[in-house]
């Protein structure tokens, strides 16, 4: 069910407006597509606001991905899948703030050469100034479009996404015009990735299960971030909203999989869920940083509703290690 105009856009736009002000909204405003998209990368998030930002949920992922709560799925990468390895070459593709890049780096016997490539200047600017600050010599940064930059063929072991292969719109041409050329027969790709609905435009039975988990959460800890308002019900994502937002936003989201599929071969894949805590902690997840018992009672009755989503649906995001076929 396509949704152009919902409630919950105009609570967004009003919540937006106090936890960024009116300077980013307006941002969105410009008829320039690019810079719409560049607006949403180059802006430095309010903290703990997002589901990521909740501790539980992060030892929840680690468990889920990697079967240990303190392995977080780099680590799971680099001691599961590429154990052994060594002199790799990797590319980047979306790669923000390189935060994971730059963990990656410090792994100086398994990683020979990094190249992060971004849109957002201001991600790439302060990702070179943290790899100098840590004197890491084998990684590289460029702020260019992918579809307009070229990469030495038959070159790089793995490729990686990390939250970003989702802003893309012309899949299968990337897969088959960029990455597939770029890497080595033996090449491999790692996805962690959302891989739900395009444009967030969840399902009604998704919506009522978000709306059903809210119900259990108390009134003073669905209070939103810098506002007055309690967030009693989710109304679901408007299209026009998320378009004008981020262009890219989840443009082709639900075509991820089928794409990867066409030129890869599954290791492994793990779901980590999402698709009812994503919504439910926007804008709320900062109630839940430092927990007391009342508070890890109401995220273990969250965790439970999810996990029983999860049973009968396809998760919204996961992690994934493919080998080129």
């Amino acid at each position: 069910m396509i949704r152009l105009l919902t409630k919950e856009d105009f609570i967004d736009v009003y919540t937006k407006l106090n936890q960024r002000g009116l300077s980013f909204i307006a941002s969105k405003f410009s008829f320039k597509k690019e810079s719409r998209i560049s607006s949403a990368f180059n802006t430095f998030r309010l903290e703990n606001t997002n589901w990521w930002d909740v501790p539980a949920v992060q030892t929840r992922w680690n468990k889920m991905i990697s079967g240990d709560e303190k392995t977080d799925f780099r680590d799971y990468l680099i001691n599961h899948h590429l154990k052994d390895k060594q002199d790799l070459k990797v590319l980047s593709l979306g790669s923000g703030t390189c935060q994971h890049e730059i963990y990656y780096a410090g792994f100086t016997n398994v990683f020979s050469e990094i190249l992060c490539v971004d849109l957002g200047l201001n991600n790439i600017e302060k990702a070179q100034k943290i790899a100098q600050e840590k004197q890491l010599n084998n990684i590289h940064f460029k702020c260019e479009d992918i579809y307009k930059t070229t990469f030495k063929d038959n070159y790089y072991d793995l490729v990686v996404f990390h939250a970003s292969l989702h802003h893309f719109s012309q899949l299968d041409e990337l897969f088959k015009n960029k990455i597939i050329p770029a890497l080595k027969d033996n090449g491999c790709l790692f996805i962690n990735e959302y891989v739900g609905a395009n444009r967030f435009q969840f399902p009604k039975k998704q919506i009522q299960t978000i709306n059903s988990a809210l119900d259990i959460i108390p009134k003073e800890y669905k209070v939103r971030g810098a506002t007055n308002l309690v967030k009693n019900k989710f109304y679901g994502n408007g299209l026009f909203r998320v378009y004008l937002a981020d262009p890219s936003e989840s443009v082709s989201s639900a075509n991820i999989l089928e794409t990867v599929y066409k030129y890869f071969k599954i290791v492994e894949e793990r779901s980590f869920g999402g698709n009812i805590l994503m919504s439910v902690f926007k804008d709320i997840a900062y109630h839940f940083v430092d927990v007391d018992t009342e508070k890890q009672t109401v995220l273990n009755n969250l965790f439970m509703i999810e996990d029983d989503y999860l049973k009968e649906n396809k998760p919204d995001f996961l992690v994934g290690f493919y080998q080129k076929k």
